[in-house]
């Protein structure tokens, strides 16, 4: 018998604070642990299946800044300025 097993995308994104004024999205697929990669994190973007803000995003090095959300499969996460 084979059980199958999905994940629930959260409706509530898991918050990532940065501490510049912004991160290009490449950088914080990264600094998420998204991917492994710098090379993964560009076949992703380019083959379309980030998302930020709800629209599709293909540019690697898009600026994201505080409020943003990025999905990815069904994981989600909202840029955060951090607090000093």
């Amino acid at each position: 018998m084979k059980v199958r097993v999905t994940r629930k995308q959260s409706d509530t994104p898991i918050p990532v604070a940065i501490h510049t004024e912004f991160i290009k999205l490449q950088d914080f697929l990264k600094f998420c642990d998204a991917v492994s990669s710098g090379g993964m994190a560009k076949n992703f973007i380019q083959n379309g299946e980030i998302a930020v803000n709800g629209e599709t995003e293909t540019r690697r090095g898009r600026k994201l800044y505080p409020g943003d959300v990025v999905s990815f499969g069904p994981n989600r996460w909202q840029v955060t300025a951090h607090e000093a």
